[in-house]
């Protein structure tokens, strides 16, 4: 039979084994470049992609209500100064913080913001904090008492006369008063005896839309 021929294998020869070499050696030296540059196109696509959600949290709406607005201050026909320059009461019974409209010998309405910081609160209850009811008739009697009270000349303190309470009919309280809330109370003067100095004034209490306290006041002139 007749032997088949098998092709022969190249023998290696010097310049074939330099060409192996030098492709190795690129090899070694291309491949860390090409991981590096890997790591930066990933490290570029994560920053890219923080800086797309900074942007959308950034674009996306708040949650809630917008605070802009809410707790605006009511406009001051008398501030805490002017209402101290009329009425003798000081800490820890001024119960007026400020006057949003008054015409004198006439109404005024006032405000009061309580807080858990009221001197009454530690014992009125210290497990429930309601403000007592006979405070908010004693605040809606200190606007009445505005109401009467004529600013004097500067630093007169007014009409220097002050007035007492005389009586209290028909007190109504519809909803307790806590920390938080603000108090507005309007008084209208309803009577007036001046010579004898008596004075009938109807009160109420509110807080927002709410009831809080009413009550027919009566107030004696004082010298």
């Amino acid at each position: 039979p007749r032997a088949v021929s098998r092709p022969l294998k190249p023998r290696p020869t010097h310049l074939n084994h330099s060409i192996i070499m030098l492709a190795q050696c690129q090899a070694a030296l291309i491949a860390p470049r090409v991981a590096n540059v890997r790591r930066t196109s990933a490290t570029k696509v994560k920053s890219q992609a923080r800086r797309v959600a900074v942007a959308a949290a950034a674009d996306a709406p708040e949650p809630g209500s917008s605070a802009k607005g809410m707790g605006k201050n009511l406009p001051a026909a008398m501030d805490i100064d002017a209402i101290m320059n009329l009425l003798p009461h000081r800490y820890p019974f001024l119960l007026v913080d400020r006057v949003v409209e008054i015409e004198v010998g006439s109404y005024a309405i006032g405000v009061k913001n309580v807080t858990i910081n009221d001197n009454f609160f530690p014992g009125h209850f210290p497990q429930r904090p309601i403000m007592p009811g006979v405070l908010m008739v004693e605040a809606m009697a200190q606007v009445g008492g505005l109401v009467m009270l004529e600013p004097g000349e500067e630093g007169a303190g007014g009409t220097q006369k002050q007035f007492f309470f005389a009586g209290i009919d028909g007190v109504k309280f519809r909803r307790p008063v806590v920390p938080g809330d603000t108090l507005v109370m309007k008084v209208v003067l309803t009577k007036l005896n001046k010579r004898f100095g008596i004075a009938k004034m109807k009160g109420q209490c509110f807080v927002g839309d709410e009831l809080a306290c009413e009550a027919e006041l009566t107030l004696a002139l004082g010298a």
